[in-house]
C-alpha cells in the first residue's frame, strides 16, 4: 500500500472518540429513541440516527425530533437525553474493527496515542475504561479546556499532556470539525471514512489523508516511520 504524500513521522496520534475509535452510535440512538417512546412516538430508524452520532445531542435530537439548539423544547430534551444515555452508555458500544490492532501497533512503534473528544467528561470518564481505552496517554473531553472542536484548544491540550509540540502529533477524526481543529492546531489530519462522517463528503474536508480502515492508518504510519529512518540513515 502506498500513499500520495508522506508526511513527517509523528511522535503521537490523537484520536476523536465517537465514530473514530468507538462505535457509540447504537447506545446514543437508543437513548434518544427512549425519549421518543416515553412520549408515545415511534422510534426513529437507526439508519437516520447513525450519521448524526458524532454531533452528540445536537445531532441526535435534531434527527429524532427536528429541533435545534434555541428551539422550544430542545433544552429539556437535551438534559433528558443526557440522563438516559448516561444510564446505558456501553450496552452496545464497541471499538471499531481493527482499532485494538492499530493502538497496539502505535505503541509497538514507540509512539504515544491519546483521545481528544467533544464528549463531556461525565460520559468520557466512565465510558473509556468500559471499552478498554483506559491506557490512553491522555484524555481530553469537550469540557476540559472550555472550548470544543473545531477550536484547536482541546488538541493543543492533548499535545501538552503528552509533552509534545502540536506539529509532532497527528489528529484522526470522522467529522469536518475534527479536521478543522487539527489544521488549526498545526497537526497532520486524517479523516477516517470508517466513522459516521455526517452529511458532508469527507473528500471535501481538506484532510491530509482520507483512509477507509484502521489497518490503512497503521500501514501509513509504518511507511512514514520507514521513510524517516531512511532519511536519518542517509543524513
Amino acid at each position: 500500500m502506498t500513499f500520495p504524500t508522506v508526511m513527517p513521522a509523528p511522535r503521537a496520534i490523537l484520536f476523536d472518540l465517537d465514530g473514530t475509535l468507538a462505535d457509540t452510535a447504537p447506545d446514543l440512538a437508543a437513548a434518544v429513541n427512549w425519549l421518543r417512546t416515553e412520549r408515545g412516538l415511534d422510534p426513529t430508524p437507526y439508519e437516520a440516527l447513525r450519521p448524526t452520532a458524532s454531533a452528540g445531542a445536537r445531532g441526535m435530537i435534531g434527527a429524532a425530533f427536528g429541533l435545534a439548539p434555541g428551539d422550544d423544547g430542545y433544552e429539556e430534551l437535551r438534559l433528558a437525553w443526557f440522563e438516559r444515555y448516561q444510564s446505558a452508555m456501553s450496552l452496545h458500544t464497541t471499538l471499531f474493527d481493527g482499532i485494538p490492532e492499530l493502538l497496539d501497533g502505535i505503541s509497538d512503534a514507540g509512539m504515544a496515542w491519546g483521545i481528544v473528544t467533544n464528549k463531556p467528561s461525565r460520559f468520557t470518564d466512565p465510558l473509556v475504561p468500559q471499552i478498554a481505552l483506559a491506557h490512553a496517554g491522555c484524555i481530553v473531553s469537550g469540557d476540559t479546556t472550555g472550548f470544543a472542536k473545531p477550536h484547536p484548544a482541546p488538541l493543543l491540550e492533548g499535545a501538552r499532556r503528552l509533552g509534545l509540540a502540536p506539529e509532532q502529533c497527528w489528529y484522526v477524526g470522522d467529522d469536518l470539525r475534527d479536521i478543522e481543529a487539527g489544521r488549526a492546531a498545526g497537526m497532520v489530519t486524517v479523516a477516517c471514512a470508517w466513522g459516521y462522517c455526517g452529511a458532508i463528503e469527507p473528500s471535501t474536508w481538506g484532510a491530509d489523508y482520507l483512509l477507509d480502515t484502521p489497518a490503512e492508518l497503521l500501514a501509513l504510519l509504518g511507511q512514514v516511520s520507514e521513510a524517516a529512518r531512511q532519511a536519518e540513515h542517509a543524513a
